[in-house]
């Protein structure tokens, strides 16, 4: 049986942090073609700041409570049993609010495709390889952000 499960913190609107519990069984499967994780999001918490990829697909279905979704198009209401497609290279950024007083809880499927990289269009960074060819976290101008250690 494979399991694993990771914890991280994700600033809230409000500007405290609010936990998202990530579920990365599949790491410790061995797969390596696409990736499945279980978000937990609490109470006034968001999934991940507003992203699109340029070469992987994401699938969402929702589990358990509600959440907004937002994207270029504006907002709307996901409850239990839905599910959403992002396909890769539109632009169009996303990410999922929980504005209510429960947790909400998604899974989400991701491809690996090799060279993807992903914008941030509200905030000031971008998940791309540099003139080095290494991945890393840049501002948009290209500037390396620097390497955080987390507890």
């Amino acid at each position: 049986m494979c399991q694993k499960a990771t914890r991280r913190a994700i600033p809230s609107r409000s500007g405290r942090d609010s936990a998202s519990v990530s579920t990365d069984a599949w790491r410790s499967c061995g797969l390596k073609n696409y990736g499945v994780n279980l978000i937990r999001v609490l109470p006034g918490g968001q999934s991940s700041a507003r992203h699109a990829h340029s070469k992987q697909d994401e699938f969402v279905y929702v589990l358990e409570g509600e959440f907004v979704l937002v994207t270029d198009a504006g907002r709307e209401a996901v409850r239990p049993g839905m599910c959403i497609g992002f396909p890769a290279g539109t632009g169009d950024g996303h990410h999922f609010l929980n504005l209510t007083e429960r947790d909400a809880v998604f899974i989400v499927v991701g491809d690996r495709t090799a060279g993807d990289e992903v914008t941030y269009p509200d905030i000031d960074l971008e998940l791309k390889a540099g003139p080095d060819g290494v991945k890393g976290f840049r501002r948009k101008d290209g500037t390396l952000y620097p390497h955080v250690n987390r507890d």
